[in-house]
Protein backbone atom coordinates (compact mmCIF):
# COMPACT_ATOMS: atom_id res chain seq x y z
CA UNK A 1 0.00 0.00 0.00
CA UNK A 2 1.52 3.26 -1.11
CA UNK A 3 0.78 6.49 0.66
CA UNK A 4 1.71 8.78 -2.20
CA UNK A 5 -0.96 10.44 -4.30
CA UNK A 6 -0.76 9.75 -8.02
CA UNK A 7 0.80 12.41 -10.18
CA UNK A 8 0.42 13.11 -13.86
CA UNK A 9 3.76 12.11 -15.28
CA UNK A 10 4.98 14.51 -17.97
CA UNK A 11 5.56 12.90 -21.31
CA UNK A 12 8.68 13.54 -23.32
CA UNK A 13 8.34 14.64 -26.91
CA UNK A 14 7.45 11.88 -29.35
CA UNK A 15 5.60 9.93 -26.65
CA UNK A 16 8.77 8.46 -25.12
CA UNK A 17 8.64 7.28 -21.53
CA UNK A 18 10.64 9.59 -19.22
CA UNK A 19 13.64 8.17 -17.37
CA UNK A 20 12.62 6.52 -14.13
CA UNK A 21 9.09 5.75 -15.36
CA UNK A 22 7.57 2.48 -16.55
CA UNK A 23 5.99 1.92 -19.93
CA UNK A 24 2.55 0.33 -20.28
CA UNK A 25 0.03 -1.33 -17.98
CA UNK A 26 1.69 -4.72 -18.31
CA UNK A 27 4.95 -3.31 -16.97
CA UNK A 28 3.05 -1.63 -14.14
CA UNK A 29 1.34 -4.88 -13.11
CA UNK A 30 4.63 -6.80 -13.25
CA UNK A 31 6.21 -4.15 -11.04
CA UNK A 32 3.20 -4.29 -8.71
CA UNK A 33 3.68 -8.04 -8.33
CA UNK A 34 7.34 -7.49 -7.50
CA UNK A 35 6.41 -5.00 -4.77
CA UNK A 36 3.87 -7.34 -3.17
CA UNK A 37 6.40 -10.17 -3.22
CA UNK A 38 9.30 -8.07 -1.90
CA UNK A 39 7.35 -6.37 0.90
CA UNK A 40 5.41 -9.52 1.84
CA UNK A 41 8.53 -11.68 2.09
CA UNK A 42 10.25 -8.94 4.08
CA UNK A 43 8.17 -9.56 7.22
CA UNK A 44 9.99 -12.79 8.17
CA UNK A 45 13.24 -11.26 6.90
CA UNK A 46 12.83 -8.36 9.35
CA UNK A 47 11.98 -10.78 12.16
CA UNK A 48 15.20 -12.68 11.46
CA UNK A 49 17.23 -9.48 11.16
CA UNK A 50 16.14 -8.27 14.59
CA UNK A 51 17.93 -11.26 16.07
CA UNK A 52 21.24 -9.65 15.06
CA UNK A 53 20.47 -5.93 14.72
CA UNK A 54 18.86 -3.76 17.44
CA UNK A 55 15.58 -2.15 16.26
CA UNK A 56 16.74 1.49 15.96
CA UNK A 57 19.96 0.55 14.19
CA UNK A 58 17.97 -1.70 11.88
CA UNK A 59 15.53 1.04 10.89
CA UNK A 60 18.21 3.71 10.53
CA UNK A 61 20.57 1.62 8.41
CA UNK A 62 17.71 0.41 6.23
CA UNK A 63 16.59 3.97 5.46
CA UNK A 64 20.16 5.20 4.97
CA UNK A 65 20.89 2.44 2.43
CA UNK A 66 17.56 3.06 0.69
CA UNK A 67 18.18 6.81 0.44
CA UNK A 68 21.66 6.21 -0.95
CA UNK A 69 20.21 4.03 -3.71
CA UNK A 70 17.56 6.61 -4.61
CA UNK A 71 20.10 9.46 -4.60
CA UNK A 72 22.16 7.44 -7.08
CA UNK A 73 19.01 6.95 -9.18
CA UNK A 74 18.35 10.71 -9.07
CA UNK A 75 21.89 11.41 -10.25
CA UNK A 76 21.53 8.86 -13.06
CA UNK A 77 18.28 10.52 -14.18
CA UNK A 78 19.78 13.99 -13.96
CA UNK A 79 17.13 14.93 -11.38
CA UNK A 80 19.28 15.53 -8.29
CA UNK A 81 18.33 18.85 -6.72
CA UNK A 82 17.39 20.37 -3.38
CA UNK A 83 13.61 20.22 -2.83
CA UNK A 84 11.55 23.39 -3.04
CA UNK A 85 10.85 25.12 0.28
CA UNK A 86 7.13 24.34 0.02
CA UNK A 87 7.84 20.57 -0.05
CA UNK A 88 9.89 20.44 3.14
CA UNK A 89 6.82 20.02 5.39
CA UNK A 90 5.76 16.86 3.55
CA UNK A 91 9.36 15.63 3.50
CA UNK A 92 9.45 16.03 7.28
CA UNK A 93 6.05 14.39 7.69
CA UNK A 94 6.83 11.35 5.56
CA UNK A 95 10.42 11.04 6.78
CA UNK A 96 9.74 11.41 10.49
CA UNK A 97 6.31 9.77 10.83
CA UNK A 98 5.84 7.25 8.01
CA UNK A 99 9.47 6.18 7.79
CA UNK A 100 11.30 6.78 11.08
CA UNK A 101 8.30 6.47 13.41
CA UNK A 102 6.63 3.64 11.53
CA UNK A 103 9.80 1.54 11.20
CA UNK A 104 10.79 2.13 14.82
CA UNK A 105 7.39 0.97 16.08
CA UNK A 106 7.28 -1.98 13.67
CA UNK A 107 10.75 -3.17 14.69
CA UNK A 108 9.91 -2.82 18.39
CA UNK A 109 6.67 -4.71 17.84
CA UNK A 110 8.33 -7.50 15.87
CA UNK A 111 10.56 -8.29 18.84
CA UNK A 112 7.58 -9.87 20.64
CA UNK A 113 4.88 -10.41 17.98
CA UNK A 114 4.91 -13.02 15.19
CA UNK A 115 5.77 -11.64 11.75
CA UNK A 116 2.49 -12.69 10.12
CA UNK A 117 0.34 -11.08 12.80
CA UNK A 118 2.52 -7.95 12.58
CA UNK A 119 1.88 -7.64 8.86
CA UNK A 120 -1.89 -7.81 9.40
CA UNK A 121 -1.88 -5.15 12.14
CA UNK A 122 0.30 -2.72 10.17
CA UNK A 123 -1.91 -2.91 7.09
CA UNK A 124 -4.98 -1.72 8.99
CA UNK A 125 -3.90 1.82 8.00
CA UNK A 126 -6.87 2.54 5.65
CA UNK A 127 -9.26 1.90 8.53
CA UNK A 128 -7.78 4.92 10.35
CA UNK A 129 -7.44 7.04 7.21
CA UNK A 130 -11.19 6.94 6.45
CA UNK A 131 -12.45 8.69 9.64
CA UNK A 132 -9.42 10.99 9.65
CA UNK A 133 -10.14 12.14 6.10
CA UNK A 134 -13.75 12.86 7.08
CA UNK A 135 -12.73 14.89 10.14
CA UNK A 136 -9.73 16.77 8.74
CA UNK A 137 -10.23 16.91 4.96
CA UNK A 138 -13.99 17.10 4.75
CA UNK A 139 -14.32 13.82 2.82
CA UNK A 140 -17.72 12.16 2.99
CA UNK A 141 -17.84 9.01 5.12
CA UNK A 142 -20.44 7.10 3.10
CA UNK A 143 -22.30 4.03 4.40
CA UNK A 144 -19.97 1.72 2.47
CA UNK A 145 -16.93 3.14 4.24
CA UNK A 146 -18.70 3.04 7.61
CA UNK A 147 -19.53 -0.62 7.04
CA UNK A 148 -15.91 -1.32 6.10
CA UNK A 149 -14.66 0.47 9.21
CA UNK A 150 -17.06 -1.52 11.40
CA UNK A 151 -15.98 -4.84 9.82
CA UNK A 152 -12.34 -3.93 10.28
CA UNK A 153 -12.82 -3.14 13.96
CA UNK A 154 -14.73 -6.39 14.47
CA UNK A 155 -11.83 -8.16 12.77
CA UNK A 156 -9.40 -6.60 15.24
CA UNK A 157 -11.54 -7.81 18.15
CA UNK A 158 -11.60 -11.34 16.71
CA UNK A 159 -7.84 -11.22 16.16
CA UNK A 160 -7.14 -10.13 19.73
CA UNK A 161 -9.69 -12.45 21.40
CA UNK A 162 -10.09 -10.12 24.42
CA UNK A 163 -11.38 -12.93 26.63
CA UNK A 164 -8.37 -15.17 26.08
CA UNK A 165 -5.63 -12.61 25.33
CA UNK A 166 -2.94 -12.58 28.04
CA UNK A 167 -3.27 -8.95 29.13
CA UNK A 168 -0.64 -9.52 31.82
CA UNK A 169 2.05 -10.25 29.21
CA UNK A 170 3.44 -6.71 29.00
CA UNK A 171 5.98 -7.30 26.16
CA UNK A 172 3.36 -8.87 23.88
CA UNK A 173 0.76 -6.24 24.79
CA UNK A 174 3.21 -3.42 24.04
CA UNK A 175 4.31 -5.14 20.84
CA UNK A 176 0.75 -5.20 19.50
CA UNK A 177 0.26 -1.57 20.59
CA UNK A 178 3.47 -0.54 18.80
CA UNK A 179 2.27 -2.15 15.55
CA UNK A 180 -1.13 -0.45 15.69
CA UNK A 181 0.66 2.79 16.54
CA UNK A 182 2.76 2.37 13.41
CA UNK A 183 -0.42 2.02 11.34
CA UNK A 184 -1.79 5.20 12.92
CA UNK A 185 1.40 7.15 12.13
CA UNK A 186 1.19 5.98 8.52
CA UNK A 187 -2.43 7.14 8.34
CA UNK A 188 -1.49 10.62 9.64
CA UNK A 189 1.10 10.91 6.88
CA UNK A 190 -1.41 9.87 4.22
CA UNK A 191 -3.78 12.60 5.39
CA UNK A 192 -1.00 15.19 5.18
CA UNK A 193 -0.01 13.98 1.71
CA UNK A 194 -3.60 14.23 0.47
CA UNK A 195 -3.83 17.83 1.61
CA UNK A 196 -0.35 18.88 0.42
CA UNK A 197 0.17 20.94 -2.73
CA UNK A 198 3.12 19.20 -4.39
CA UNK A 199 5.90 21.16 -6.05
CA UNK A 200 8.40 18.36 -6.72
CA UNK A 201 7.57 14.84 -7.88
CA UNK A 202 7.18 12.05 -5.33
CA UNK A 203 10.18 10.19 -6.79
CA UNK A 204 12.41 13.26 -6.59
CA UNK A 205 11.45 13.81 -2.94
CA UNK A 206 11.75 10.13 -1.91
CA UNK A 207 15.53 10.05 -1.18
CA UNK A 208 15.22 13.18 0.96
CA UNK A 209 12.33 11.61 2.88
CA UNK A 210 14.32 8.43 3.48
CA UNK A 211 17.35 10.45 4.65
CA UNK A 212 15.15 12.56 6.94
CA UNK A 213 13.91 9.35 8.55
CA UNK A 214 17.35 7.73 8.76
CA UNK A 215 19.19 10.50 10.62
CA UNK A 216 17.03 10.64 13.81
CA UNK A 217 16.84 6.83 14.00
CA UNK A 218 20.63 6.57 13.80
CA UNK A 219 20.98 9.29 16.47
CA UNK A 220 18.54 7.45 18.77
CA UNK A 221 20.38 4.18 18.08
CA UNK A 222 23.71 5.72 19.14
CA UNK A 223 22.17 7.20 22.28
CA UNK A 224 20.13 4.20 23.43
CA UNK A 225 21.61 1.08 21.86
CA UNK A 226 25.32 1.96 21.67
CA UNK A 227 27.73 2.14 18.75
CA UNK A 228 27.70 -0.03 15.62
CA UNK A 229 29.58 -2.67 17.60
CA UNK A 230 26.29 -3.77 19.21
CA UNK A 231 25.27 -5.20 15.84
CA UNK A 232 26.16 -8.83 15.32
CA UNK A 233 27.90 -8.38 11.98
CA UNK A 234 27.48 -11.79 10.42
CA UNK A 235 26.35 -13.17 7.10
CA UNK A 236 22.68 -13.10 8.13
CA UNK A 237 22.66 -9.46 9.27
CA UNK A 238 24.50 -8.33 6.12
CA UNK A 239 22.06 -10.19 3.87
CA UNK A 240 19.09 -8.73 5.78
CA UNK A 241 20.44 -5.18 5.38
CA UNK A 242 21.28 -5.81 1.72
CA UNK A 243 17.66 -6.81 1.17
CA UNK A 244 16.01 -4.14 3.33
CA UNK A 245 18.07 -1.19 2.10
CA UNK A 246 18.33 -1.36 -1.71
CA UNK A 247 15.34 -3.66 -2.32
CA UNK A 248 12.64 -3.29 0.37
CA UNK A 249 13.30 0.45 0.81
CA UNK A 250 15.01 1.90 -2.27
CA UNK A 251 13.54 -0.24 -5.06
CA UNK A 252 10.10 -0.76 -3.52
CA UNK A 253 9.63 2.90 -2.71
CA UNK A 254 10.48 3.91 -6.29
CA UNK A 255 8.36 1.07 -7.67
CA UNK A 256 5.33 2.02 -5.55
CA UNK A 257 5.53 5.60 -6.79
CA UNK A 258 5.95 4.46 -10.40
CA UNK A 259 2.97 2.08 -10.15
CA UNK A 260 0.62 4.66 -8.67
CA UNK A 261 1.56 7.06 -11.46
CA UNK A 262 0.67 4.47 -14.11
CA UNK A 263 -2.32 2.59 -12.63
CA UNK A 264 -5.58 3.90 -11.13
CA UNK A 265 -5.21 4.64 -7.42
CA UNK A 266 -7.98 2.16 -6.57
CA UNK A 267 -6.28 -0.67 -8.46
CA UNK A 268 -2.95 -0.02 -6.76
CA UNK A 269 -4.34 0.38 -3.23
CA UNK A 270 -6.34 -2.85 -3.44
CA UNK A 271 -3.38 -4.74 -4.87
CA UNK A 272 -1.20 -3.61 -1.97
CA UNK A 273 -3.61 -5.42 0.35
CA UNK A 274 -1.96 -8.61 -0.94
CA UNK A 275 1.16 -7.68 1.07
CA UNK A 276 -0.16 -8.96 4.45
CA UNK A 277 -1.40 -12.10 2.68
CA UNK A 278 2.12 -12.68 1.41
CA UNK A 279 3.43 -11.80 4.87
CA UNK A 280 1.30 -14.49 6.51
CA UNK A 281 2.27 -17.09 3.90
CA UNK A 282 6.01 -16.31 3.93
CA UNK A 283 6.10 -16.24 7.74
CA UNK A 284 4.48 -19.68 7.84
CA UNK A 285 7.02 -21.06 5.37
CA UNK A 286 10.15 -19.34 6.66
CA UNK A 287 9.51 -19.23 10.41
CA UNK A 288 7.05 -22.06 10.92
CA UNK A 289 4.35 -19.69 12.19
CA UNK A 290 0.95 -21.34 12.08
CA UNK A 291 -1.92 -18.83 11.97
CA UNK A 292 -4.61 -19.80 14.49
CA UNK A 293 -8.34 -19.53 13.68
CA UNK A 294 -8.61 -16.17 15.46
CA UNK A 295 -5.81 -14.67 13.37
CA UNK A 296 -7.24 -16.01 10.11
CA UNK A 297 -10.81 -15.01 10.96
CA UNK A 298 -9.78 -11.56 12.14
CA UNK A 299 -7.60 -11.07 9.07
CA UNK A 300 -10.43 -11.98 6.68
CA UNK A 301 -12.77 -9.52 8.42
CA UNK A 302 -10.12 -6.79 8.32
CA UNK A 303 -9.41 -7.53 4.64
CA UNK A 304 -13.10 -7.32 3.76
CA UNK A 305 -13.36 -4.07 5.71
CA UNK A 306 -10.35 -2.63 3.88
CA UNK A 307 -11.86 -3.54 0.51
CA UNK A 308 -15.09 -1.75 1.43
CA UNK A 309 -13.16 1.29 2.65
CA UNK A 310 -11.01 1.44 -0.49
CA UNK A 311 -13.74 0.81 -3.10
CA UNK A 312 -16.57 2.97 -4.32
CA UNK A 313 -20.12 1.75 -4.74
CA UNK A 314 -21.85 1.93 -8.10
CA UNK A 315 -23.49 5.22 -8.84
CA UNK A 316 -27.24 5.07 -9.08
CA UNK A 317 -28.64 5.95 -12.49
CA UNK A 318 -30.18 9.42 -12.69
Amino acid sequence: MDSEIPEKAPRASGGATPAGEIDGRRGAFLLLGAIVLAWGVNWPVMKIGLGSIPPFWFGGLRLLLGSSCLFLLSLARGRFALPARGDWPVIASVGLLQMAGFLALVNLGLLNVPAGRSAVLCYTTPLWVAPGAALLLGETLRPRKLAGLALGLVGLLILFEPGSFDWSNRPVLLGNAFLLGGALLWSFTILHIRGHRWLGTALDLAPWQLLTGALPLLAIALATEGGPGVIDWNRTSLLVLAYNGPIASGFCYWAAVAVTRRLPALTASLAFLAVPVMGLASSALALGERPDPALLGGFLMILLGLVLVETKGRKRPA
